[in-house]
């Protein structure tokens, strides 16, 4: 079988939760390996974690399918980012018949997986036989080996347990970019607002995604045209009486505009403080004052030209 030369495209295949280090390296060789082809550079992931699927429980994500793919395009540079369906009929299709789809559908050229990844029912398709079977139907493969940082390997895995004990800095490191946390700014309780310090309030409601530790963020709002340096509260906002429910507010400096119904993203760079009960509203809005001082040095020293 040869591969459709129409398109044709060097696909980087993975889940990809959070892209990180490690997947930087497979997306490299991608591009590296289509200019050398004259193909498209691609990534493919899923629209649900297959680890959830196949293990029959939810396992909380780094990113959302928007997110990663806004990660590859903006920070990669790779334009054409695949999303397909996994579910447990996806699970059993025969590894074979999913590398020949990778053919038939996407005109792959060359694929570039990972050295721990499977495909196919039972994940029987390993990267030997992978390497092998692309030999076979003349396309090419490479296969990454595991990527080290201080001797830990990079995995998605390690880093939500870095972001769910609010260790941004060191998930930074680990990610080699801010982490992300993304959704639609929503109708808050306007608590901020009546502080002189109005926030936005982020769909936090995303069961399948992780959030980080409670506590207040040193961060970064991505709106369209422009990053405003921000202070983002992860928490139940006790001062005023809990409701139980966990909130991503973010008070975005020096900025005065409706962002309600809008999709905005949000980068974390450090984490600042825990979340506390205040006597009064005024020691709140003197922290607050605190935590954004720090906020604008941070983000200073962190932005992107």
């Amino acid at each position: 079988m040869s591969a459709n030369t129409d398109n044709k495209t060097v696909i980087a295949l993975g889940f990809f939760d959070g892209v990180h280090r490690g997947h930087a390296e497979l997306i490299k060789m991608a591009k590296r390996r289509a200019e050398e082809i004259g193909a498209v550079p691609s990534v493919l992931s899923f629209d649900a974690s297959p680890e959830s699927v196949i293990k029959g429980y939810s396992v909380p994500l780094i990113s959302s399918v928007n997110t990663r793919t806004d990660i590859v395009k903006r920070i990669f540079g790779v334009d054409k980012v695949i999303i397909c369906h996994f579910d447990k009929n996806t699970m059993a299709i025969p590894w074979k018949e999913f590398i020949n789809l990778l053919i038939e559908r996407h005109s792959a050229a060359h694929l570039v997986i990972g050295h721990d990844f499977r495909c196919g029912y039972r994940g029987e398709g390993n990267p030997v036989l992978i390497s092998e079977y692309c030999k076979e139907i003349g396309i090419g493969c490479d296969v990454i080996p595991k990527f080290t940082l201080d001797g830990i390997t990079v995995s998605s895995t390690y880093i939500r347990e870095l972001i769910s004990k609010g260790e941004i800095e060191r998930a930074n490191y680990f990610l080699g970019h801010p982490y992300i946390f993304a959704g639609m700014v929503r109708d808050g309780r306007k608590v901020g607002r009546r502080l002189g310090t109005p926030t936005i309030n982020l769909d936090a409601d995303d069961p399948s995604l992780l959030l980080p530790a409670r506590g207040v963020y040193a961060t970064k709002v991505l709106l369209e045209n422009e990053e405003r340096p921000a202070v983002t509260n992860i928490g139940v906002r006790p001062t005023f009486g809990e409701s139980g429910k966990v909130s991503v507010e973010t008070y975005i400096l020096d900025y005065d505009g409706d962002l309600y119904g809008k999709y905005v993203r949000v980068e974390f760079f450090k984490y600042l403080r825990p979340e506390m009960k205040f006597d009064s509203a005024e020691k709140l809005s003197a922290q607050i004052a605190v935590d954004t001082e720090e906020a604008r040095r941070i983000s200073e020293l962190n932005y992107r030209n």
